[in-house]
């Protein structure tokens, strides 16, 4: 099985780093317009497969995508000093224009994800150039909330003092600012949070809820201000995602796809709970929110529209 990372950056060269240490897949691609970064990355990762996984690292240009099950997209430019995030944006769509029909062209059945950022948006322009190409938007995904999402588990575990992979709780909407925590879905073994909170006697009030909540929103500004850039959790995200599809596991998780409507917003790329394997997207997974939840991801999935709507990228 096959995996290509198009964009061998500190996101691309980690999601392949997680991919080998995790023995997902058979063989991985990197291709990046900096071939040498390329090359260089995919020699530092290989001399860690004695200790991990056989698995096959190299790097190639775009034909080498040929017979990927799976391709991450991570390219993208940095914004400049001064640059608006409509400039910069748009700077993304055309790399988008430029790489994503080469993919297309060699590995026609590939399942796109999309992890540059803002995610959203790239993964809607992504679906919109993928389209053009003939391929259905069920197989153009973006990794969307999954790390937030996996950040929230993450927090909750610390709280209750308990393994967060047994936690079951979503973060959806736009992934940044204006994501909704979902707390009124989130169990424990079948327990409201706070039924499990009155069972093990830890209190779970507004300002504990507070801190979660704001720690969950701005952990990659609090990351990048002291390192520069987040990769490891994203890294590990995309390689999970690249998992179910390998797998054909039929997952349910936060990521971004085209929803035809979501809190009465129409035609929009978006995280919600999704249901996807082999072929990409099966179904959208409508939640039960309350009604605090709902009025926030109208105003999340208003927001990603409106940058839609308002940038008129040149795809």
């Amino acid at each position: 099985m096959k995996v290509s990372v198009v964009g061998s950056g500190f996101v691309g060269s980690t999601a392949a780093y997680s991919l080998v240490m995790q023995g997902i897949g058979r063989e991985i691609v990197l291709v990046d317009h900096v071939k040498a970064r390329a090359i260089a990355e995919a020699a530092d990762i290989t001399h860690a497969v004695p200790f991990t996984h056989p698995l096959t690292i190299r790097a190639g240009d775009y034909p080498d995508v040929k017979r990927s099950a799976v391709v991450i997209i991570s390219a993208g430019v940095g914004q400049k000093p001064g640059e608006s995030r409509l400039e910069l944006l748009q700077r993304n769509a055309d790399v988008f224009r430029d790489c994503i029909p080469k993919v297309i062209e060699h590995a026609p059945d590939a399942v796109l994800l999309v992890a540059s950022n803002p995610v959203d948006i790239m993964t809607h322009i992504a679906g919109e150039i993928a389209a053009e190409c003939g391929v259905p938007s069920s197989r153009v995904i973006g990794s969307g909330t999954t790390l937030d999402t996996a950040r929230f588990r993450s927090l909750l575990g610390d709280h209750f003092g308990i393994d967060s992979r047994h936690i079951h709780s979503q973060v959806i909407g736009e992934h940044g600012d204006s994501e909704v925590l979902t707390w009124s879905l989130a169990t424990i073994c079948g327990l409201s949070l706070e039924e499990f909170s009155e069972v093990r006697g830890i209190e779970l009030n507004d300002a504990v809820r507070k801190s979660i909540d704001e720690r969950v929103r701005k952990a990659a500004y609090r990351i990048i201000e002291g390192k520069g850039a987040t990769y490891y959790g994203i890294g590990s995200a995309l390689a999970r995602i690249v998992d179910v599809v390998l797998h054909d596991q039929r997952s349910i998780m936060t990521i971004c796809s085209r929803i035809e409507n979501v809190a009465g917003i129409e035609n929009i790329t978006i995280s919600m709970p999704h249901l996807f394997g082999g072929e990409g997207v099966m179904a959208s997974i409508p939640l039960m929110l309350d009604d605090s939840e709902q009025a926030s991801l109208k105003a999340s999935a208003t927001i990603v529209r409106d940058v839609i709507d308002s940038i008129s990228l040149k795809v």
